[in-house]
């Protein structure tokens, strides 16, 4: 599925792909450990940069910190302090093991502390998905419109929601009652693992608009022109807020609570009349929340922090921190 993204977004195309597949957790770590463990050793990097909350993310960090390299995290501080989640471990675990930890907000570095990380450590960016929403938003209009006038948008792929038929069945019962309730079309591109799980789980899901998944700068106008989205993605969430669309997230819990607290989002769980009631909710907000994500230069940042920090290590004069980040902000 990221081939997409480096053909649309014109990205060069990696020098290296380890072609891991899917596989079980330890199955996915353990080839990514030793296939980054040799491109490091050949390429003998001054730091890398890992972002997000993936296996791939755990995979780098451990492989980079044993052979003495350093780690920026990129999206760090991110907590919904729910271990079940797999990605709760992974972005924890990265979090304590990096040298540049990046967090998108000052909520993220306040996790941060708390769990004892030192303060010199932490650099507040803003997040890089603002960056990517701004530079490619625009783009996206120029592809097809939207097959309706006025829909909601639903993305499931979580494995706590696809992987329990309990949950997910009645998370499709919510939606089959927002749709009852509202009479607007539910367009749901569908995740491969979602589309297996309904298979294997024997789950139909008559009233929602399936379709295959979308590429980047489909999926982005998608949301972009939605009267509302409902979710367990983390970066819908966050993409959704950016956007001013109302956000339904189909979770108890969330690793973006700044969404909650500015009021661009609200948390149903997987119960149907839960689902229900909260679009109701949201559907009537008035769209006039402040993004706290940032302003759509954390990657420049990031980079000038980088660089700021080679320079000190090789021993050349040291501008004060807090003068420093009032000269990159």
């Amino acid at each position: 599925m990221d081939k997409v993204f480096f053909e649309q977004l014109k990205i060069p195309k990696p020098k290296y792909n380890l072609r891991i597949g899917s596989g079980t957790h330890a199955e996915e770590t353990g080839k990514m450990l030793i296939g980054i463990e040799k491109i490091l050793q050949k390429e003998k990097p001054d730091i890398i940069l890992v972002e997000g909350d993936t296996n791939t993310v755990l995979a780098g960090s451990l492989a980079a910190v044993k052979l003495l390299i350093k780690v920026g995290h990129v999206e760090a501080g991110l907590r919904s302090y729910d271990r079940e989640m797999p990605e709760e471990i992974n972005r924890m675990l990265t979090d304590h093991i990096s040298d540049f930890l990046f967090a998108p907000t000052q909520k993220a570095k306040e996790n941060l502390l708390k769990e004892g990380i030192s303060e010199h450590k932490i650099f507040v960016t803003g997040n890089t998905i603002v960056d990517a929403v701004f530079q490619n938003v625009k783009l996206a209009e120029e592809y097809i419109d939207p097959p309706y006038p006025e829909y909601f948008l639903v993305t499931l792929h979580r494995q706590e929601n696809v992987d329990s038929p309990l949950r997910l069945k009645k998370i499709i019962q919510g939606l089959e009652l927002v749709n009852k309730h509202f009479r607007v079309p539910i367009i749901c591109p569908i995740h491969p693992r979602t589309r297996k799980r309904m298979i294997q789980f024997n789950i139909c899901a008559n009233k929602l608009e399936l379709m295959d998944p979308l590429d980047y700068l489909s999926f982005l106008k998608l949301l972009h022109k939605a009267k509302l989205v409902l979710t367990d993605s983390g970066g819908v969430q966050e993409e959704a807020c950016i956007l001013n669309v109302p956000c339904v997230t189909l979770r108890s819990n969330t690793e973006r609570p700044e969404t909650i607290e500015i009021g661009s989002n609200i948390l149903a769980g997987v119960e149907p009349e839960s689902i229900l009631e909260k679009t109701i909710v949201m559907i009537n907000k008035k769209r006039k929340w402040k993004n706290p994500f940032g302003d759509g230069k954390a990657a420049e940042r990031i980079i000038k922090i980088i660089k700021h920090k080679n320079m000190t290590a090789n021993n050349r004069p040291q501008t004060s921190l807090k003068a420093w980040m009032k000269m990159i902000r």
